[in-house]
Protein backbone atom coordinates (compact mmCIF):
# COMPACT_ATOMS: atom_id res chain seq x y z
CA UNK A 1 0.00 0.00 0.00
CA UNK A 2 1.54 3.18 -0.81
CA UNK A 3 2.01 5.36 1.81
CA UNK A 4 -0.79 9.09 2.00
CA UNK A 5 1.58 11.36 2.86
CA UNK A 6 3.93 11.11 0.11
CA UNK A 7 1.76 9.42 -2.59
CA UNK A 8 0.89 12.28 -5.44
CA UNK A 9 -2.64 10.76 -4.86
CA UNK A 10 -4.59 8.59 -2.53
CA UNK A 11 -8.30 8.05 -1.14
CA UNK A 12 -9.76 6.86 1.65
CA UNK A 13 -13.15 6.63 3.58
CA UNK A 14 -13.61 9.36 6.46
CA UNK A 15 -14.66 6.77 8.62
CA UNK A 16 -11.04 4.66 7.65
CA UNK A 17 -9.20 7.57 8.60
CA UNK A 18 -7.12 6.76 12.03
CA UNK A 19 -8.74 8.09 14.92
CA UNK A 20 -7.13 10.57 18.15
CA UNK A 21 -5.62 8.47 20.55
CA UNK A 22 -7.45 10.95 23.09
CA UNK A 23 -9.74 9.46 25.84
CA UNK A 24 -13.27 10.43 24.15
CA UNK A 25 -15.87 11.37 26.37
CA UNK A 26 -19.35 10.16 26.40
CA UNK A 27 -21.53 12.06 23.76
CA UNK A 28 -18.53 13.13 22.06
CA UNK A 29 -17.60 11.79 18.40
CA UNK A 30 -14.52 10.41 17.21
CA UNK A 31 -11.93 12.98 15.78
CA UNK A 32 -10.47 12.08 12.38
CA UNK A 33 -6.87 13.09 11.96
CA UNK A 34 -7.05 13.94 8.79
CA UNK A 35 -4.66 16.38 7.65
CA UNK A 36 -2.12 14.28 9.44
CA UNK A 37 -3.13 10.99 7.91
CA UNK A 38 -2.54 13.26 4.42
CA UNK A 39 0.21 15.15 5.79
CA UNK A 40 -1.58 18.54 4.54
CA UNK A 41 0.74 21.14 4.59
CA UNK A 42 -1.48 24.13 3.28
CA UNK A 43 -4.54 24.19 5.34
CA UNK A 44 -5.88 22.65 8.55
CA UNK A 45 -8.65 19.97 7.69
CA UNK A 46 -9.75 17.22 10.13
CA UNK A 47 -12.81 15.07 10.60
CA UNK A 48 -15.43 13.60 13.18
CA UNK A 49 -18.20 11.37 12.93
CA UNK A 50 -20.68 9.74 15.66
CA UNK A 51 -24.13 8.65 16.50
CA UNK A 52 -27.19 11.14 17.90
CA UNK A 53 -26.94 13.19 20.18
CA UNK A 54 -22.70 13.15 20.11
CA UNK A 55 -21.35 16.32 19.80
CA UNK A 56 -18.94 16.55 16.85
CA UNK A 57 -17.76 19.98 16.91
CA UNK A 58 -16.52 21.23 20.19
CA UNK A 59 -17.85 24.37 21.14
CA UNK A 60 -15.19 27.02 20.31
CA UNK A 61 -13.52 29.75 18.47
CA UNK A 62 -10.99 30.34 16.41
CA UNK A 63 -9.66 33.77 17.68
CA UNK A 64 -5.70 34.72 17.19
CA UNK A 65 -5.59 34.79 20.95
CA UNK A 66 -7.55 31.80 22.00
CA UNK A 67 -6.60 28.50 23.52
CA UNK A 68 -6.93 26.57 20.76
CA UNK A 69 -4.03 28.41 18.99
CA UNK A 70 -5.47 28.59 15.87
CA UNK A 71 -4.61 32.58 15.23
CA UNK A 72 -7.39 33.87 13.25
CA UNK A 73 -8.75 30.79 11.15
CA UNK A 74 -11.95 30.98 8.96
CA UNK A 75 -13.51 27.42 8.97
CA UNK A 76 -15.80 25.81 5.80
CA UNK A 77 -17.62 22.37 7.68
CA UNK A 78 -18.83 19.71 5.53
CA UNK A 79 -21.00 17.47 6.11
CA UNK A 80 -20.53 14.25 4.83
CA UNK A 81 -23.09 11.39 5.97
CA UNK A 82 -25.84 12.30 8.51
CA UNK A 83 -27.75 15.37 9.88
CA UNK A 84 -25.95 17.21 12.35
CA UNK A 85 -27.24 21.08 13.81
CA UNK A 86 -24.54 23.90 13.83
CA UNK A 87 -24.55 26.46 16.06
CA UNK A 88 -22.91 29.56 15.41
CA UNK A 89 -23.13 32.49 17.84
CA UNK A 90 -26.24 31.24 19.21
CA UNK A 91 -28.07 30.63 15.68
CA UNK A 92 -28.85 26.95 14.62
CA UNK A 93 -28.41 26.05 11.53
CA UNK A 94 -29.49 22.79 10.21
CA UNK A 95 -27.45 20.37 8.37
CA UNK A 96 -28.35 17.27 6.61
CA UNK A 97 -25.74 15.40 4.69
CA UNK A 98 -24.41 17.54 1.52
CA UNK A 99 -24.15 20.86 4.04
CA UNK A 100 -21.91 23.42 3.82
CA UNK A 101 -21.61 25.56 6.67
CA UNK A 102 -18.87 28.21 6.35
CA UNK A 103 -18.24 30.43 9.67
CA UNK A 104 -15.74 33.71 8.16
CA UNK A 105 -15.52 35.60 11.56
CA UNK A 106 -13.18 33.56 14.08
CA UNK A 107 -14.58 35.07 17.15
CA UNK A 108 -17.99 33.59 16.02
CA UNK A 109 -18.85 31.15 18.82
CA UNK A 110 -19.32 27.77 16.99
CA UNK A 111 -20.41 23.99 17.41
CA UNK A 112 -22.50 21.00 16.12
CA UNK A 113 -24.08 18.14 17.40
CA UNK A 114 -25.63 15.14 15.27
CA UNK A 115 -29.02 14.51 14.84
CA UNK A 116 -28.98 11.27 13.87
CA UNK A 117 -26.45 8.15 13.88
CA UNK A 118 -23.75 7.68 11.78
CA UNK A 119 -23.30 11.76 10.97
CA UNK A 120 -19.68 12.81 9.82
CA UNK A 121 -18.34 16.22 8.81
CA UNK A 122 -15.45 17.55 7.66
CA UNK A 123 -13.74 21.13 9.21
CA UNK A 124 -11.37 22.88 6.76
CA UNK A 125 -9.66 25.99 8.11
CA UNK A 126 -7.20 28.58 7.51
CA UNK A 127 -6.14 31.82 8.44
CA UNK A 128 -6.72 34.20 5.60
CA UNK A 129 -3.52 35.95 3.69
CA UNK A 130 -1.16 33.80 6.32
CA UNK A 131 0.65 30.24 5.24
CA UNK A 132 -0.84 27.49 7.21
CA UNK A 133 1.12 26.24 10.86
CA UNK A 134 -0.48 23.42 12.52
CA UNK A 135 -2.14 24.90 15.59
CA UNK A 136 -1.06 24.45 19.04
CA UNK A 137 -4.35 22.31 19.76
CA UNK A 138 -3.67 19.71 17.13
CA UNK A 139 0.09 19.64 17.96
CA UNK A 140 -1.04 18.77 21.44
CA UNK A 141 -3.32 15.41 20.51
CA UNK A 142 -2.16 12.02 20.77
Amino acid sequence: MTDPRTASASAIRLASVPRSSADIAPGEASFHLVRRHFDVQSFGVNGASGNAGDQLVTEHDERADSDYGTEGHEELFVVVSGHAVFTVDGQELDAPAGTLVFVRDPASLRSARALVDGTSALAIGGRPGAAFAVSRWEQAIP
